[in-house]
């Protein structure tokens, strides 16, 4: 009689677990994701704003890596003291937020794209899930952790797996420093 309920236990737990590892792909009501665009896929000019000051200078720039554990450096790399506000550079919903070897990492996953950018060392001031505007405050510098020579903050970009150069998602205006300049309207005389 237990060596019955013994095998009826067993095959009602090896039923359960069948259900469980099957039930995902059985059953989904879901449809299947959508393809993700290739690697080389245009990144959106979906930035408003940079990561840290109003035009910070880059330290360091991507260097693709010719392999998947090759040589390179799949961010950006922004001088920024120690406690320099770090902004969102556009929306999206707050993926990680926390610390990683030591360091504090944000990750943000950005609205209508397969996107998602990181900033790093940052103490955090967001939670996983929070939504976030171009330009909210995110977090503050960090004054450990650096790879940098000085004070920065790495800034990378992702599509899945793939690294991607992180200054390609902001504007053409936005890349260009200096000021603007007026030019003359012609035909209008000028003031006395």
């Amino acid at each position: 009689m237990r060596a019955r309920r013994y095998v009826r236990m067993t095959w009602v737990a090896l039923l359960g677990l069948m259900l469980t590892v099957l039930a995902p792909w059985a059953w989904a009501d879901d449809p299947p994701p959508a393809p993700a665009p290739a690697p080389g896929a245009p990144v959106p000019a979906v930035g408003r704003v940079w990561p840290v000051g109003t035009h910070p200078a880059v330290l360091r720039g991507w260097e693709p890596p010719a392999t998947v554990y090759g040589r390179g450096h799949r961010g950006v790399d922004l001088a920024a003291p120690a406690g320099t506000p770090v902004r969102a550079v556009a929306a999206g919903r707050v993926s990680f937020a926390g610390r990683v070897a030591g360091r504090g990492v944000i990750s943000v996953q950005l609205t209508d794209t397969d996107l998602r950018t990181t900033y790093e060392p940052v103490k955090a001031s967001v939670r996983k899930g929070d939504e976030v505007a171009p330009g909210e405050v995110v977090g503050t510098v960090e004054p450990t952790g650096n790879h940098c020579t000085v004070t920065c903050v790495h800034w990378g970009l992702l599509r899945g797996e793939t690294y991607l150069d992180p200054l390609s998602l902001l504007p053409p205006w936005l890349l260009h420093q200096g000021p603007s300049r007026l030019l003359p309207v012609l035909g209008v005389p000028l003031p006395s």
